[in-house]
This record gives structure tokens, C-alpha cells and sequence, in this order.
């Protein structure tokens, strides 16, 4: 019996007997000593203690000293009724003891007192296991000498099973058999062929090191394909895993990785589905070009104790077959812009003036909730920023999940208000626009509106500059639908074949990634409307047919969209000849947001197509005047020109498309107007120049053609532009 004991106990006495072991340096410990109880104990007990490395007691249990616990303590530790075994305190010591006692109970007691002794037993022996657990985790750093540790790159593999704990609830032998057979048979086989080495196993997860990057990839994409192949259809207890990748520097604790690289890796991999790989952007940059997959911009997740933004690919192995484009819809939190408003502070005056830079926040907070290109912090969350403590904006951009803030001040002397704002790029730490406004009292409200129209004219037009930046180098296939739109925009207005051909696979691939983003089919819409006008259309017919049943998808997909309405717009004008109906859908994105640029510019394109040049003037001075710096402008400059010319003068529209032409050379809309307006100027040598250099770029370009679509309503209009392409020497 006492043989079999010990060959139970196994390697927690490494060859011992039951003699009392001695530890060979100061360690964590466990002892179990059977001996006379407490003072108010009327028995005997067996009391078990853990210790940490500086002696001090972190777990006692005690147990009456029942005889079939006296038994099991003597197996233990000897036939002494007061002696006591000290040993390291691992696992399998712990086992040891316990492991003889349930021997021992299951011959000795009657079947309750057995009962009720295994089920106290169990719950010691999962008390005394965690506190070993946490302790050894607090402790182990401290007994292992500095000269282990050392830091060094490291290619990190994380990999749990998906809705581990629910299987588990459901069957935890055959979750656990399974899960034992999924890392004997099908991960360590594809580790050891990428030369792989397990460094950690919590639970139902593992951490893998890599001697690459590429193999580490190479790996998770194997045991992905070779877990999926196994896969039954109607499988209640199949396992999923989710893994994720980062390489890093790390520290290298005897073996053990530590470090930010590897907090980062264990918590990306729950931005995956089941089945799914993710990984960090330096494992995309490493790996691009070097392995068959595409990668799929996940945005950046919020990551829980990691206090930046880590943006996440998803991993799809596309090796001998097409991609298969994952949806990756608009509408998510960590692809569009997040911009909060802080409430301006007021300097040099009485808390009773804070009521003016508070009605300011709440009318930017409103005109900015209505743009769909924008996430924008409700008021009711930034207003208890109005005395910051202490903090800065990037403490405050951090606790409201946040890229942009606006912030500003209100001075204020006698009658005089000074307010003076600034948007900063809190993660570049950069401000990407300020101004300053002066005002008085007197006209307050007239004051309040002409900061707001200017601030919300202005912002978000910045606010999209910035992020087109941001994804101009990406790779096509890593873009989600909204950056898709930002790159696309961003290539149309170069004016070149190639960029046209970018910029329109672009916005295909964005309807494809989110059929119900209403802005992808509006710029889609508006990128054939340059793509007819520019002469680039191999059909116009079809491609103006496409621009009108896109816009209108558009208008179906969001009513509410001040954007869409105005492109709708546009297109039925231009495209479609029917200006007077576009008015209609001018209006109503006007009604919805007053403070867009685009809709006044271009419903004064509109009214100039009508003859209504005064009008369209008076309309682009409200685009100059809420964003006066807009990179739209060479194209608003147009529509002056237009109006100029529709009005009959022709010098002050060759001097606004003459400032078009300088701000965008290659805009054949604008050299066609440039030519017509010089020669009816009476410069016929100027406009014969220009007539050549839109030759240049469109050698194809015919005067009876143009005028054929061209969308002037009024027939004295047509025929003096008809006439001023002729006058200036281009081909009938």
C-alpha cells in the first residue's frame, strides 16, 4: 500500500522517501504538518501552509484530524503523529497530498463522511492551487537572476479556442480531449515544420515563438486550413481558434516571453472571428509580398490596458484562388473619424460668461452630428472637460476614444469677444487648423452663428484631408469602404488617365465591401460625372445612365445626407439636363445642413446653367465664406467663371478661370470655358494657346459634340460659347 502511496505521489519527491524534503535555497513553499490543533480546537488537525520567498504565510487550510486523514498524513510524512513535510511548492507536491488522501477516504469512511471529506478536500485543493498560482506568478521574478533576462525581437503567435468557456459548460471531457488532440495532432506538427516553440499554455490558449515572422504567418494559416478541413457541419463541441500575430521586442525571461509585444499579441486576436487570423501592422508591412494572402484593414480596436491605437489585419490565405472580399461595412466606430468638441474656457472674465462659448459647443456639437462622414461625442460627455483638472488633450482624446479635438477659448473685455479655436490631430500630437474670431456683444447672435458656420465649414473638410493622408501609401486590398472613398477622392482630382482608372476601381470595391453605404454610390456617381466631362468615357451613354441610377441608389440608401442630395443632384443637372428639378434636391440638403460648402457650390453651378448668374454668385460666397481654403476651390472657381459668362462678362470670367487653371492646370472643364471666354474677350491669341493645351490632353475634343450634352438652358448662351470655341480655333 505505502508503495503504491508513493508511486501516486511521483515526481512531486523527485526520488525521495517520506522522509521530510529539504529545499535547496530559499523558494516558495508548502507545508503539511499534522499535529495538536489551536487552542479552541478539540482535536487534532492537519493544516496546510503555503509560504512565499520571504517566509511569510499566504494560505493556511486546516482539517480536523479525522482517522482517515491521519492516515493520509502518514503516508505523507511518516508514522509521527507531529511531523511535518516541507517541499517547493508546485503542482505536483500539492498533488501528492491530495491524491493520498482520496485513497485513503475511498477505503476508510462511510459513503457521507466520504462525500463531505472529498467535496472540503476539492475545495482546499482549488483555494490553495490558485493562491500557488498567484503567488508564483508575484514571486518568480524575484528568485531569478538578473543575468536570465535579456531582450531580443520576437515573432509572436497567439491562439485560444473560440467560446471556450460555453463548450467547457457544455462537455469538459470531450472539450478538453479535444482540445488535447488539437495541439498534439494539428498544431505542434505545423510548429515544429515552422520551427515554432511553445513558450506558454494558459488554459485554453497557447503562445508560440517564431524564428520569422513569415513562418509564424506560414503556421497560423496551416493549422487554420487543416482545422477547418476537419470540421463537421452539425459538430456541437467543434473547435475554433482565433489567433493572433505581432512581432516585437520582448523580454526573454529564462525562457519565458514578457513585454508590451507580447500583451499586444494575446489581446488582437480577439478582434477575430472563429476560424480567423489577425496580426498586427509590422507583421502585415514584413510579410506583404512574401506569402500569398491579403490583408483586411480591421481598423483599431480597443484593446483592453493598451493605451494607443494598434491597427489590426485580417489574414485571408488566397494561394492558387481568388480573394473572397470580406464585408467590411462604413459604419464602424474605428474607421470613421472621431471628433470631440470640448466646451471653450473662458479667460479673463466671470463664470457667468462661460454661457456664450457653451452655446457655441452645442451649436458646433449639433451642425457636426449631422455630417455621415463624422462620429462626433455627444455634449452631455464633453461638457465635464469645462474645468480639465489638470488634464491634457491627450489624457481626455484617450478616455473619449477619440482622434480629433476641438478646443478653444472666450475672452472677453467690456463688449468685446475674442474666441479663438484649434483642431489638433491628438495621435500625430499636431493641430490641423485654428482661427481666431472678434466680435462685439452687440451683435451676439449674429456673432455665434458666423463663428459655427465657419468652424463646421471648415472641419470637417480638414478632418478628411488629414485621413486621406493617412491611407495614401496603403495597400488596395487592406482598405475598408470609407478609406476606399478617401483614396479615391483623393486620385480623381489629379486628372490623369491612371488616377481616373484608381480612383473608380476604388469606389467599386467600396459598393462591394458595403452596399448600403449611400456615400460610396455618390462619389461613384460623381467620379463618372468627371469621367464624361473630362472626355475620359469610352461610353457616354451608359456611363451617364450608370451616374444617374447610382445617385439615386444613393438618395434611397439615406435621405438624411446632405452630401448625397447635392450629388443627386449635380448629376440630374449636368447629366441628366434637368436643372430645374435638381433645385429641388439642392434645397433639401441645404434644409439638412446648412453650413455644407459642397451644396452651395454646386447649386450655384446649377443656377448658372439657368441663366441665374447672380444668383450662383451670391451662393459661392457663402462656400468662400464657411470654408475660404476649401480643396475644392479650383472647381468652385469654375462655376464663377460660368456665371461670368452666362452674365456676359466675359473679363471677370477669364480672371476666375484663370485662377482655376493655376490651381489645377490639366481641368479640361476649365480650359474649354478659359478659350471661349478669351476669344469673346477679344484675345484671340490667348484663347488659341488655351485651345492648344486642351488639344493636348484631348485630342478627340469636338465643338459639335460638346455643345451637343453641354446643360446651358438658355440658346443665347449656348451659341456664344459655341461661338467662342470656334473663335478660338478648335475643330468643329
Amino acid at each position: 500500500m505505502q508503495a503504491f502511496l508513493w508511486e501516486e505521489l511521483g515526481q512531486s519527491t523527485r526520488g525521495h522517501g517520506p522522509a521530510q524534503l529539504a529545499c535547496a535555497r530559499r523558494q516558495p513553499e508548502i507545508r503539511i504538518r499534522s499535529g495538536a490543533g489551536g487552542k479552541k480546537s478539540k482535536s487534532p488537525d492537519v493544516r496546510i501552509t503555503i509560504s512565499n520567498i520571504e517566509g511569510h504565510d499566504i494560505m493556511v487550510r486546516r482539517f480536523h484530524k479525522t482517522p482517515s486523514m491521519s492516515i493520509a498524513m502518514s503516508q505523507f510524512s511518516g508514522p509521527n503523529a507531529t511531523a511535518s513535510k516541507t517541499c517547493p511548492a508546485s503542482s505536483p507536491s500539492l498533488d501528492g497530498f491530495f491524491t493520498i488522501a482520496h485513497i485513503v477516504l475511498s477505503s476508510t469512511a462511510g459513503w457521507r463522511a466520504r462525500q463531505k471529506a472529498r467535496q472540503r478536500l476539492w475545495t482546499a485543493r482549488q483555494d490553495i492551487g490558485s493562491a500557488m498560482i498567484q503567488m508564483e506568478l508575484a514571486t518568480e521574478r524575484l528568485v531569478e537572476s538578473p543575468s536570465t533576462i535579456r531582450r531580443r525581437l520576437a515573432a509572436i503567435a497567439f491562439a485560444d479556442v473560440a467560446g471556450f468557456s460555453r463548450l467547457i459548460t457544455l462537455n469538459e471531457v470531450e472539450t478538453l480531449r479535444r482540445w488535447k488532440m488539437l495541439r498534439t495532432e494539428i498544431m505542434a506538427p505545423h510548429m515544429e515544420r515552422q520551427g515554432g516553440r511553445v513558450t506558454q499554455t494558459p488554459g485554453d490558449a497557447v503562445l508560440v515563438e517564431f524564428p520569422s515572422v513569415v513562418n509564424a504567418v506560414r503556421w497560423a494559416a496551416d493549422v487554420q486550413r487543416t482545422q477547418r478541413s476537419r470540421l463537421a457541419e452539425a459538430d456541437a463541441f467543434a473547435l475554433q481558434l482565433r489567433i493572433g500575430i505581432n512581432i516585437d521586442d520582448v523580454i526573454d525571461d529564462d525562457g519565458i516571453l514578457q513585454g508590451d509585444g507580447v500583451n499586444i499579441a494575446a489581446r488582437i486576436h480577439q478582434a477575430a472571428e472563429p476560424g480567423q487570423i489577425v496580426v498586427t501592422a509590422t507583421v502585415r508591412d514584413y510579410v506583404q509580398n512574401r506569402l500569398p494572402v491579403v490583408f483586411h484593414d480591421l481598423g483599431t480596436p480597443p484593446m483592453k490596458n493598451i493605451n494607443r491605437p494598434v491597427r489590426v489585419y485580417g489574414v485571408e490565405w488566397v494561394e492558387g484562388e481568388k480573394s473572397d472580399l470580406i464585408v467590411q461595412p462604413y459604419l464602424q466606430w474605428s474607421s470613421r473619424p472621431t471628433v470631440a468638441v470640448l466646451p471653450l474656457r473662458t479667460i479673463g472674465g466671470t463664470e457667468d460668461d462661460s454661457y456664450f462659448g457653451d452655446g457655441i459647443t452645442g451649436e458646433i456639437i449639433t451642425g457636426l452630428s449631422r455630417s455621415r462622414g463624422l462620429y462626433v461625442i455627444a455634449r452631455s460627455s464633453t461638457l465635464r472637460y469645462r474645468d480639465r483638472g489638470g488634464k491634457d488633450l491627450r489624457q481626455i482624446a484617450s478616455e473619449l476614444d477619440v482622434r480629433y479635438v476641438l478646443d478653444g477659448s472666450v475672452q472677453r473685455q467690456g463688449k468685446r469677444l475674442r474666441i479663438s479655436t484649434e483642431l489638433t490631430d491628438v495621435v500625430a500630437n499636431h493641430p490641423i487648423w485654428a482661427e481666431r474670431f472678434e466680435g462685439s456683444t452687440d451683435e451676439l447672435f449674429e456673432f455665434q452663428d458666423r463663428i459655427t458656420a465657419s468652424i463646421l465649414g471648415s472641419l470637417e473638410p480638414r478632418v478628411r484631408a488629414v485621413e486621406a493622408a493617412r491611407v495614401g501609401d496603403r495597400p488596395t486590398e487592406s482598405l475598408d469602404a470609407y478609406h476606399c472613398v478617401l483614396k479615391a477622392m483623393a486620385l480623381l482630382y489629379l486628372f490623369t488617365s491612371e488616377s481616373y482608372q484608381a480612383a473608380g476601381e476604388l469606389l467599386e470595391r467600396a459598393i462591394t465591401l458595403d452596399p448600403s453605404y449611400a456615400q460610396a454610390y455618390a462619389h461613384l456617381a460623381w467620379w463618372l460625372n468627371f469621367r464624361i466631362g473630362e472626355g475620359w468615357s469610352l461610353n457616354p451613354d451608359a456611363d451617364r445612365t450608370r451616374a444617374l441610377v447610382l445617385s439615386q441608389r444613393g438618395i434611397e440608401l439615406d435621405r438624411e445626407d446632405a452630401f448625397v442630395l447635392a450629388v443627386g443632384g449635380h448629376v440630374l443637372s449636368f447629366l441628366g439636363r434637368k436643372p430645374r428639378e435638381a433645385i429641388d434636391l439642392f434645397d433639401q440638403a441645404l434644409a439638412i445642413n446648412q453650413n455644407s460648402a459642397f451644396a452651395w457650390g454646386l447649386s450655384a453651378l446649377t443656377l448658372a446653367y439657368l441663366g441665374r448668374a447672380d444668383e450662383a454668385l451670391g451662393r459661392l460666397q457663402n462656400v468662400w465664406r464657411l470654408n475660404p481654403f476649401d480643396p475644392l476651390n479650383f472647381y468652385f472657381w469654375i462655376i464663377a467663371g460660368i456665371a461670368g459668362f452666362v452674365a456676359g462678362r466675359y473679363d471677370e470670367a477669364v480672371a476666375w478661370l484663370r485662377k482655376s487653371k493655376r490651381a489645377n492646370p490639366r481641368f479640361i472643364a476649365c480650359l474649354r470655358m478659359l478659350a471661349a471666354s478669351l476669344a469673346l474677350s477679344g484675345d484671340e491669341v490667348g484663347a488659341r494657346a488655351v485651345a492648344q493645351e486642351l488639344l493636348e490632353i484631348e485630342p478627340s475634343f469636338r465643338i459639335s459634340t460638346f455643345v451637343s450634352w453641354y446643360p446651358l438652358q438658355r440658346a443665347d448662351d449656348l451659341a456664344r460659347l459655341e461661338a467662342g470655341l470656334r473663335a478660338a480655333g478648335l475643330p468643329e
